[in-house]
């Protein structure tokens, strides 16, 4: 038997020496055959397993599969369902359901954890159903969709009635018999599935479908809709619990009767509807009146107008005759009407004839003071023959004195001096004018000593500052014109020169052979 130290020496050489190996009897297995054995075991020895637990963390991965992790107040262990799985839980797991999973233990070689790959889940127990209904409950009403406001009054006699739930059970048949006893309607259904995994998408897809529809649309829009499902247990019912559910439903604007199992069963879909019916067959008497109560209602009513209006009338009639007792009779107001209607026509009769007497002697008196219209027109007619003959004396007078006035005329001699005193005259008057335009002509003006100074355009040059320096002028004087040029000096340097004094000519006074216009003969 060696002590501590030797022992020690025997691991390892001494002063760096070689390793001295040491013999065991125990196999030696790598990291993969541990974990496979152990993944063996366990799905050996838990083939299939129950196991209840509190959700924790539930993560629904993009890869369709759900992770989480089951606990309870001793320990935790995680759950796995793969994506061909999920589909049919029929629950969303979320964090604090208590669930109870079905499936196998197995182990995760990668992090040396194992798990339970979950192929059904189930709540555990209706108290751990109601403790998170209660909680849905309390957060949709947090939401507002249980609000009094938000609910409609149900329409009194619908054309047409929705109804959503299983097309072969027996709840349609049930409305349908009962709408026909009470007063037939127009049902539409749309079949849904009431119970299972994707019912509450169904319900919701059925009861926003309904909402969608148009009055002129291939599907009419209903008036009122019907959800309805007979009687069953809490996880029967559940899907009417779904809070797409309950959306649809808060979401749609026509009014609904929730009927989902019998009275004492509540769910969700009962705080959020309209009006919540106890039974199906309850929910077809809310949807219509009894046509027989209907029709004997308004025999009542008919009855009771004809009644009251058999009074009115009579209670008229007999005020009216009241009223009329303390009137005069009608026929002794006329009496006095009625007489002295018959003496003004008396009076009118006569006043009448001797009215027509009058103008009758008026007509013969005046007829006698007119002449007879014949011996008018004769005597018309002979003054008329008179003046015409007057009238053709006087024409022939005239004629004949015109006649001899143009005999004794000489026109051969008369004419040419009439003619020579006219050509005379406009010669006289032309000549006028013509002195008269000599008179206003600016050339007077020139003989007088003075000249007209133009530019190069032709334009009357007024001032001297007009005239630039270098600028070629024209002037004109009496007798002609001169072209210069305008110097740059100032005048006020030079004295001006004195020209010699030139003698005017005598003005000849122009003859009347000198003129250049002629006679006119």
């Amino acid at each position: 038997m060696t002590d501590k130290n030797s022992e020690t020496d025997l691991l390892s050489g001494a002063d760096g020496g070689a390793e001295v190996g040491i013999e065991h009897n125990i196999n030696e297995f790598s990291v993969g055959e541990i974990s496979s054995a152990v993944k063996r075991t366990l799905e050996g020895a838990f083939g299939r397993v129950r196991v209840r637990g509190e959700v924790s963390r539930p993560n629904y991965h993009g890869s369709g599969h759900l992770y989480f992790t089951l606990k309870d107040e001793d320990a935790a262990m995680d759950g796995v369902c793969w994506r061909g799985s999920v589909a049919k839980l029929g629950l969303t797991l979320e964090e604090g359901m208590e669930i109870v999973c079905t499936g196998r233990i197995s182990s995760y070689p990668r992090s040396s954890k194992y798990q339970i790959v979950v192929e059904a889940v189930e709540l555990a127990g209706e108290g751990a159903l109601l403790k998170l209904l209660e909680e849905r409950r309390k957060k949709l009403t947090a939401e507002g969709l249980f609000d009094s406001d938000q609910k409609q009054d149900l329409p009194f006699l619908p054309e047409i009635i929705g109804v959503v739930t299983s097309p072969t059970g027996a709840v349609i048949r049930d409305i349908l018999h009962r709408l026909s006893d009470r007063f037939p309607r127009r049902v539409l259904l749309w079949p849904v599935m009431v119970q299972g995994d994707g019912a509450a998408e169904q319900i919701a897809d059925a009861i926003a479908g309904f909402n969608a529809c148009t009055t002129e649309g291939e599907i009419p829009r209903p008036d009122l809709i019907i959800v309805a499902r007979g009687g069953g247990s809490l996880e029967d019912l559940w899907c009417f619990n779904e809070e797409v559910v309950v959306r649809a439903v808060a979401a749609g604007d026509i009014p609904l009767i929730s009927a989902v199992g019998h009275e004492t069963d509540t769910t969700l879909i009962d705080f959020v509807a309209d009006v919540r019916a106890p039974t199906p067959t309850a929910a077809a008497e809310m949807a219509v009146p009894v046509r027989t109560e209907l029709e004997a209602l308004l025999l009542e009513n008919q009855r009771r107008l004809l009644a009251g209006l058999e009074r009115c009338w009579e209670e008229q009639r007999l005020e009216l005759e009241g009223l009329a007792r303390g009137l005069p009779q009608p026929d002794h107001l006329l009496e006095e009407a009625l007489q002295r209607l018959d003496s003004e026509t008396d009076r009118l009769r006569l006043s009448v004839s001797n009215r027509f007497e009058q103008n009758g002697e008026r007509v013969t008196g005046l007829g006698a003071r007119l002449r007879n219209p014949r011996m008018v027109m004769t005597s018309a007619g002979e003054r008329l023959e008179q003046a015409c003959e007057r009238f053709t004396l006087a024409m022939a007078g005239c004629l004949q004195k015109n006649d001899d006035r143009f005999i004794a005329l000489d026109t051969e001699a008369r004419l040419p001096n009439s003619l020579t005193r006219i050509v005379t005259a406009k010669q006289d008057g032309l000549s006028a004018q013509s002195q008269l335009l000599d008179s206003l002509s600016y050339k007077g003006v020139l003989d007088r000593g003075f000249a007209l100074v133009r530019n190069s355009e032709g334009k009357p040059v007024k001032r001297a500052a007009e005239a630039m320096s270098g600028e070629h002028i024209n002037i004109e004087f009496a007798d002609g014109a001169r072209d210069a040029v305008v110097g740059g000096g100032d005048p006020s340097d030079s004295k001006p020169k004195k020209r010699p004094a030139k003698k005017p000519k005598a003005k000849k006074r122009a003859s009347p052979e000198d003129d250049s216009q002629g006679s006119l003969l």
